[in-house]
Formats: C-alpha cells, structure tokens, sequence
C-alpha cells in the first residue's frame, strides 16, 4: 500500500516489512546494501520472506526512495544497543545506502552522500535527532555488524552538517590498551566508551567486548587503524568526542 512521503524528495517504492513502532524516534541509522546490484538489494528489503527493510533507500546517483513510512518500525537494526537503548528498531529511522561492502569498498559517491546528507538534516530537523545519534550499523551491533564501513565518509558528510564528528588523533603507533590487560585505565576507557553509548562492560578488564566496542569506535572516528586496541590515538578522539558533547550540554 502506497504513502505520502515523509521526506519531500523521495519516491515511494512500499515494503510490507514493519509494525508499530513502540518508543520515540531518538536515532539515524546509517547502513550499506552489502549486495552486488541495487535491483537485489531493493528486491529484499521489499521481500516479505526475508523480514527486513529500512525506511530509506539511496541509490548511487542520490535518487532516494522511502519504504517505509517514518512512524512505523522498520527492520533494520536488527539486535542491538545504543546509550541503554535496546530496541533500535523502534528507535530509530534506518537508511539503506546503496555499495557493494567489504568486498568492493570502493569510495561512496560524492552524489550519493549528499542526498544522504540532505535527507538526514531533514529527519533530524523534523524529529529533533541530536547529532551524537547520528550512527553507524556498527556502533549498534558491534558483535555483528561493520557496515557503512571504515571506507564512508563521517568527515565529508559533517562537512554538510550532519552527524557529530571530529577529526581523528593522528596514529602514534604505540600499543595503548589491550585484551588482557586489567586495570584502572581499562575501566576508565570502558566508562567513556558507555557514555558516547557503547554496548561495553563495565568489569576493568579488556576482554573481547571491550575490543569489540574499541574496534566499532576507530570503524566510525579513526578509520586509519582498525584494531580493536585502545591507542593513544582512540583514547585522545574519545576524549575530543566527548569534549564536544560536554561543550554542548553547558552551551
């Protein structure tokens, strides 16, 4: 069944695949096909036997289509957790980008990103979405997912004003914070990880979730080095990360 689009620019190309959304919209969620072709990728979200969909769907050339209207639950997320927040599909606006993933991370392009750019200012202005809360699959689902990839461009797109974004610590190559270590720091790091909104434990050793929540983090904010180790380079983008946000709350 057809819609009136809540995004003016977009075409609407209906999926069967959601339900009543059951918390407010807080969250922009930001995801690659992962599929060889469009047509495929389309073909599934819209697909009642695969149960999934997003409410946005951005081809190459910047056409968007909505699927989904944005007051219904769409099924992107899948399980996942965000600053307490369990249940991301009823959270959250999902947005399929169109890229082949991991397999082909070839640039995203320029186009593309910014009618991704135009229509995430417009869901955020409408529904009051805070800039941190602009996401990657992967800061959601950091055990299962990777996507939009090291390889999207958060820089390019807070140049357009969307998302919450600051330049990365250059690499200093030292070892920082690794599995196994257990100590202050470590729990330090695990406390400011949880409060940008990581799914991490809270126990002062660096066990795999940790590595995982660390490796989700360098995915979206320090993309040059994808280890999973707490570096001084992560450790000082967290802290800068986290300045912005305090600087935002006294503003």
């Amino acid at each position: 069944m057809s819609f009136v689009p809540d995004y003016k620019s977009a075409r609407v190309v209906p999926s069967p695949n959601h339900g009543e959304r059951l918390r407010p919209i807080s969250a922009l969620i930001l995801h690659y096909t992962g599929m060889p072709t469009s047509k495929s990728a389309l073909d599934l979200l819209r697909s009642p036997e695969a149960e999934v969909s997003a409410h946005y769907f951005v081809e190459e050339d910047g056409e968007v289509f909505q699927l989904v209207p944005e007051a219904r639950r769409a099924w992107h997320a899948g399980k996942s957790f965000w600053g307490g927040e369990t249940d991301l599909n009823s959270a959250s606006i999902g947005v399929e980008i169109v890229h082949p993933g991991h397999d082909d991370p070839r640039p995203y392009p320029p186009l593309q990103i910014a009618s991704v750019a135009a229509l995430a200012k417009d869901i955020c202005w409408r529904r009051g979405i805070a800039a941190r809360s602009v996401l990657a699959h992967s800061d959601i689902a950091i055990s299962r997912k990777i996507d939009p990839g090291e390889f999207f461009p958060w820089d390019n797109l807070a140049d357009l004003g969307v998302g919450h974004y600051v330049a990365p610590a250059p690499l200093a190559f030292d070892q920082g914070l690794g599995p196994g270590d257990a100590s202050e720091e470590v729990r330090a790091l695990q406390q400011r990880l949880a409060a940008y909104g990581y799914a991490v434990p809270q126990s002062g050793v660096f066990d795999d979730g940790t590595a995982k929540a660390v490796a989700a983090f360098q995915r979206h904010f320090r993309p040059q080095k994808i280890d999973g180790r707490a570096d001084s380079s992560t450790l000082a983008t967290l802290d800068n990360l986290l300045a912005g946000l305090d600087h935002e709350r006294k503003a």
